[in-house]
């Protein structure tokens, strides 16, 4: 246990000497699973919708049925009570197959109705409605012409296309989660940065190293990604275009370089630095290489990330004899204690709107994710996660969702949770430790 619990404090950047840095990672063999759903609170209390399997036209495996992954999506992220087909008393494919009846007596809000017809030349034609079940009428439609390998980036697009229909503003299905996969080989261990669809599929290796990567961090553009390298026994940042794969060190500072977080306009990154001697917050800016402090104090203070409007950092820091988490204006001035509840808060992330702090906590239950609420002077964190073994947790743009990393038994693998704690996801894993996960701010694919 006390290993365990001085991995997790390097890995959430509260290290006290490169040693520690260069074990953080474990590594375990699993049976590649799919992406799993559980509902983790009480009765669902979002929109209740329905959606019907797409007809397929000419082809024989769309890498899973449309219907299946959006229903998936919208369940994740917590607002929507997605009405079970074995309740359907219809299929319908087409607007005029429709009696509006039948999912009113079901308790349908709204439905969803869609088909795949196959266009010749690896072309694939998918169509979908969006349906107002009370007043009987169309919300929105779209067709995608996708070859069958994309069949699930248009699932993902039809998802977001609902979610900002029904909710008000973008999804999160379309976009990219980063992470670091380790594996053991014959020669060592094996690192890899990667990059994968928001529900685990479609993994691609953007860096492999024999290295430990940390803290991949995403610029606002979803361009580049910087990230931790202990790469001759030193602690380096660097700079990926995700692209091209082209990476540019940051100027190596003396001491520990760690815990990158861009800041709003892609202008800047927060690090934690130990050239003064103490791990303290700097501020570093892209275009001079210059790097301001922030912080000064004989405590460790780490993990630093930006507010949305880019005015102010959060931090956790060692000052109050226990990691807690603490804000300070951009420019510097007198940090302010915002958590006081459990024995360790750390990691800290802001959600979109500025309201929120998601972050890892440990009430004496084990290491979960916690929310904290911007203003409350009580300091107290919810808990939002069950399982006690989390770690490293980021927020999605929509602000509906949480991904993370989490051990459960020997398994090391990625979920997300709904900002309500109702529904979390497993998301797909295959083999080796999955660590470190950061959802992309935009679509890769726009």
């Amino acid at each position: 246990m006390a290993r365990q619990t001085q991995q997790r404090h390097v890995r959430q950047g509260l290290t006290w000497c490169l040693a520690l840095v260069l074990s953080i990672f474990w590594v375990e063999s699993v049976v590649a699973q799919d992406v799993t759903i559980e509902v983790t609170g009480g009765a669902y209390s979002g929109i209740p919708i329905s959606v019907v399997p797409f007809s397929i036209n000419g082809l024989s495996d769309p890498n899973h049925q449309p219907a299946d992954i959006i229903e998936s999506n919208l369940r994740a992220s917590g607002r929507f009570d997605v009405i079970p087909e074995k309740q359907h008393l219809s299929r319908p494919d087409a607007l005029s197959e429709v009696n509006f009846r039948d999912w009113r007596l079901i308790k349908s809000e709204a439905l969803v109705i869609g088909n795949i017809v196959n266009l010749g030349n690896d072309r694939y034609e998918v169509r979908f409605r969006l349906l107002d079940v009370f007043s009987e009428a169309q919300l929105v439609g779209k067709k995608f012409v996708v070859p069958a390998n994309n069949m699930r980036q248009a699932a993902h697009q039809i998802s977001d296309a609902i979610y900002e229909q029904m909710i008000g503003r973008p999804g999160d299905f379309d976009k990219a989660i980063a992470f670091v996969n380790v594996r053991s080989t014959e020669e060592g261990k094996t690192y890899r940065l990667q990059i994968a669809d928001s529900d685990g599929w479609n993994p691609k290796t953007i860096l492999e190293s024999p290295y430990a990567i940390l803290s991949p961090s995403w610029s606002p553009d979803a361009s580049r990604i910087a990230y931790v390298s202990l790469e001759d026994s030193k602690t380096r940042i660097f700079i990926q275009n995700v692209w091209t794969g082209e990476r540019t060190a940051i100027n190596g500072f003396e001491g520990l370089n760690t815990a990158p977080s861009w800041s709003p306009d892609g202008s800047r990154l927060a690090l934690t630095l130990s050239r003064d001697g103490n791990p303290e917050i700097y501020v570093y800016d892209i275009t001079t290489k210059k790097a301001k402090r922030i912080t000064r104090h004989t405590a460790i203070d780490t993990e630093a990330a930006w507010s949305p409007d880019g005015d102010t950092l959060i931090f956790t820091s060692g000052r109050a004899g226990r990691p807690h988490i603490y804000s300070v204006p951009v420019d510097g001035g007198r940090p302010k204690r915002l958590t006081r509840g459990g024995n360790y808060n750390a990691g800290p992330t802001f959600s979109p709107d500025g309201r929120h702090v998601a972050m890892i906590t440990n009430q004496g239950n084990g290491y979960k994710i916690g929310l904290y609420s911007i203003g409350d002077v009580s300091g107290t964190v919810t808990e939002l996660s069950t399982a006690g073994g989390e770690e490293f947790v980021r927020f999605s743009s929509s602000g509906d969702m949480l991904v993370f990393a989490t051990t459960i038994g020997s398994q090391s693998r990625l979920s997300t949770i709904s900002i309500n704690g109702q529904v979390q996801r497993f998301l797909k894993y295959e083999d080796g430790a999955y660590r470190e996960p950061a959802w992309s701010p935009i679509s890769l694919n726009q």
